[in-house]
């Protein structure tokens, strides 16, 4: 049976842990000082890999709170994948180089193709691309603009170049609380024949038992951030049955 794996979210800004309400900067909660106390709980509650974004990172277009995910890479065991202003090659090979499992490449992709294929090629499974769409089409710059690309275009075409791992996020289900959703995400599976990580719209239980009946698709995991931390998901207990 192909692995589900849950990634709680750790989203970074101002060195602090906050979530945004639908990727607006202007509707913030912090939810704790350190990003990396925050990663050593949920590594506790037996999480095997988590998954942090730069947020200041995802809108100045390059790293900012890179230290937190650094720490957090080197001290804990538990596999990191990192998002948010990775725009260079010395930003993939930064993160790679000081512990970090698995580096999204999101905004980049859409604007910069080649990059992208460039960066799969010399790293393989090590890169996953970050797919954030808006009524399918594909959003950049930390949300603020919707390209003119389709999210499933976008996926064939770095399945192409060698992408292993899509993350794939419905904005509109975002920190809404409002269910994942599993159409979009098991399409895209079907369309690009790799492995989704679904994001956004988590608000039970039930919605990881959901996206988990889609494993043997190709949904390989789900990322949970608000619900965590507003106590609609228990981490431990989710974990404990997903595991």
């Amino acid at each position: 049976m192909s692995k589900f794996h849950i990634y709680p979210a750790i989203d970074i800004r101002g060195g602090k842990c906050v979530r945004l309400l639908q990727g607006d900067y202007a509707k913030e909660t912090v939810y704790g000082d350190s990003p990396f106390d925050m990663a050593a709980r949920f590594e506790k509650a037996g999480a095997e890999w988590i998954h942090m974004v730069d947020l200041d990172g995802a809108k100045e277009k390059r790293r900012v709170n890179h230290e937190s995910v650094i720490k957090a890479a080197k001290e804990l065991s538990a596999n990191i994948q990192v998002g948010g202003g990775i725009r260079t090659a010395e930003d993939v090979e930064y993160y790679l180089n000081n512990g970090v499992d698995r580096v999204i490449l999101g905004s980049v992709a859409v604007q910069h193709p080649e990059f992208a294929k460039e960066m799969l090629r010399t790293y393989k499974e090590k890169i996953a691309i970050g797919l954030d769409a808006r009524d399918g089409y594909v959003a950049v710059n930390g949300w603020l603009e919707t390209s003119e690309v389709t999210a499933v275009e976008l996926g064939k075409k770095m399945a192409e170049f060698g992408a292993q791992t899509f993350i794939f996020t419905d904005i509109a289900k975002d920190g809404m609380l409002s269910g994942p959703n599993v159409t979009a995400i098991c399409d895209l599976a079907k369309a690009t024949g790799k492995k989704v990580i679904a994001s956004g719209g988590v608000s039970k239980p039930d919605d990881i038992k959901e996206l988990a009946a889609h494993r043997e698709e190709g949904v390989s995991g789900v990322i949970i951030g608000k619900a965590i931390y507003t106590g609609k998901v228990d981490v431990d207990q989710a974990l404990a049955e997903v595991e």
